[in-house]
């Protein structure tokens, strides 16, 4: 019955790990996780796996195509035919499935082994250890009716890397709308350039499956908004939410709404966003992004450099990257489905409906500290206990009241000293958790907000992911952590959501005015041009002059002939001639 006390059920695995890479990729990292200690790092496993396949002669090659472009990665594979080779199929899935959440596809390309690409292939079907995945991918990419395709080809058939980037704007001018809507709440902003005028937060509930539900809740609070802009004029509306959206602002795939049946949420989830803009605004330009990608964005601007991971620690984990340009490119960056831990009894998670265990988001969202709460010493009541009903759904007020308590309790000198675990814990997964994602990311910067790294635990936190990486990784010690202040929660993400569209009287305004100010080159040739044209004009006039004979040389034919013709007879002689 829901909302009764319960004994955690752990789901029955259909894929277990083979044994034989229990034993090869399940290791001891060197900062042990001290309430966690079986946390196996995925990353530590592939390490293992590479020093373990060095001397290796086949090589798996894996292309993962999506609608802007191409994701590539390679790896060396034990002899198809060897017991190992189940090794390789293991390890290849699990980097197959962390590419698959960072870029998202349609297609799997798959070349090398023929055995092994064949075992691959299963595994990304109906009914495969990777089904979630290849269920949910027609979604992220938009494409509902097309399934997710296998294919097995030649290596010079592998399609090409490519990335396309996103067109977004920086720059808040005008009157603007933007809104951040997350697993909790809806948060409304009002800009007028660059200058915040209103912001205010409201409730929700993500659980209902009736996409009028959602509509109303957020057009009420973008309507409130609204009014405080001179007017309530709108010149553009920005968005971030959890999930992705595809170029033309279609929630393609968005958690927000995990209740409503999927042909519903085709004909009424995909389209919201275009209908909300259209219904409080008009035809204005509109721009909405994955809110990982617009925390990177801010970062980008906050920092003033590049290579920044944004990563928000809330009701769930949200990531957002932006490249060595500054650019957000056509990933989906989902990092809270990437595989952190491959402990065979890591948690399972209430949305892949125990499809995986050690998904991220269950160690970097509030859920990485709510489940650890009970062994750091914190007095829960029954129904915030991870053995109750009411804290294995997909709600999230009881993992945030839970989250109150732990920081309360870092607070109390009595618990404190057990409570620091708890952080230290979240610390290491959060330092090799950033490790696992540099395989895919090249990272210079991370941007860490969210409720869970507030206070003396956020810091301590960080503190221990920042010790992971110089022992473990030297490779990437100088990554350079930066924490959200108030300003920036309150005015830079805004700002950078609300500047996401571009306003289209702006680049018209800079055509004119290209084409009535000249650049100086161009000036200088016209006038060059001119005095050219006027000097050669001149000469034509003079030259026209020189030939008109004048009247004295007309009369001197009269002259020679002895007679003095009078006026109108010279005239007439000088038609004759």
């Amino acid at each position: 019955m829901p909302g009764t006390p319960r004994k955690q059920r752990q789901p029955v695995d259909r894929h277990p790990m083979p044994e034989l890479a229990k034993k090869m990729l399940l290791v001891k990292p060197k900062i042990a996780a001290p309430l966690d200690p079986d946390f196996a790092p995925t990353v530590l496993a592939k390490r293992a796996y590479l020093a373990a396949t060095k001397g290796c002669k086949d090589t798996l090659h894996v292309a993962l195509k999506r609608a802007g472009g191409c994701g590539r990665l390679s790896l060396p594979v034990f002899p198809e035919d060897s017991a190992e080779a189940e090794v390789s199929v293991y390890m290849a899935g699990v980097e197959i499935q962390n590419m698959i959440w960072a870029r998202g596809g349609n297609t799997l390309f798959l070349s090398g082994p023929k055995k092994i690409c064949e075992k691959l292939k299963v595994e990304y079907t109906i009914g495969g250890r990777y089904e979630y995945e290849a269920t949910s991918m027609p979604m992220v990419g938009g494409t509902p009716d097309k399934a997710f395709t296998v294919k097995i080809v030649a290596k010079g058939a592998l399609p090409k890397e490519a990335d396309t980037k996103q067109e977004v704007g920086t720059d808040a001018d005008g009157c603007r709308l933007a809104f951040d809507l997350g697993k909790s709440d809806i948060k409304v902003v009002a800009v007028q350039d660059n200058k915040v005028l209103y912001s205010q937060e409201t409730e929700w509930d993500v659980i209902s499956a009736d996409p009028e539900y959602h509509y109303e809740a957020v057009m009420a609070a973008l309507l409130k908004g609204k009014a405080a802009l001179p007017g309530g004029r709108i010149d553009a509306i920005g968005g971030s939410v959890t999930g992705t959206v595809d170029t033309n602002n279609g929630a393609t795939w968005c958690d927000l709404f995990p209740n409503v049946p999927r042909d519903v949420y085709v004909k009424k989830v995909v389209p919201i966003f275009r209908r909300i803009a259209k219904d409080i605004a008009g035809n204005v330009p509109l721009k909405i992004i994955n809110d990982g990608d617009v925390t990177a964005l801010a970062a980008v601007k906050k920092v003033n450099t590049t290579k920044v991971m944004g990563i928000s620690m809330g009701s769930s984990e949200g990531g957002g990257y932006c490249d060595k340009d500054g650019n957000v490119l056509d990933w989906i960056t989902e990092l809270c489905y990437m595989r952190l831990d491959l402990n065979p009894n890591a948690p399972t998670d209430p949305w892949t409906k125990g499809h995986h265990r050690g998904i991220s988001h269950m160690y970097l969202g509030q859920r990485g500290a709510t489940k650890l709460a009970a062994k750091a010493g914190i007095d829960l009541p029954a129904e915030l206990r991870m053995d109750h009903d009411n804290m294995n759904n997909i709600r999230h007020a009881g993992h945030a009241q839970c989250l109150k308590l732990i920081q309360a309790g870092m607070k109390d000198p009595k618990k404190a000293p057990q409570v620091r675990k708890l952080f230290e814990t979240v610390g290491v997964y959060l330092g090799y958790g950033l490790a696992m994602y540099g395989w895919q990311y090249a990272i210079d910067h991370v941007m860490i907000l969210g409720r869970v790294s507030k206070g003396d635990g956020g810091d301590l936190m960080l503190a221990t992911a920042r010790k992971v990486l110089e022992a473990e990784f030297p490779e990437y010690a100088n990554i350079k952590f930066h924490t959200a202040d108030d300003h920036f929660k309150a005015v830079g993400q805004c700002i950078a959501a609300a500047a996401l569209p571009k306003l289209k009287s702006a680049k018209k305004a800079t055509k004119k005015k290209a084409a009535k100010k000249p650049t100086k080159k161009a000036a200088k040739k016209t006038v060059k041009k001119t005095i050219k044209k006027k000097v050669t004009k001149k000469k034509a006039t003079k030259k026209k002059a020189t030939k008109k004979p004048t009247k004295k040389a007309t009369k001197k034919p009269a002259k020679k002939a002895g007679k003095k013709p009078a006026k109108k007879g010279a005239k007439k002689t000088i038609k004759k001639k």
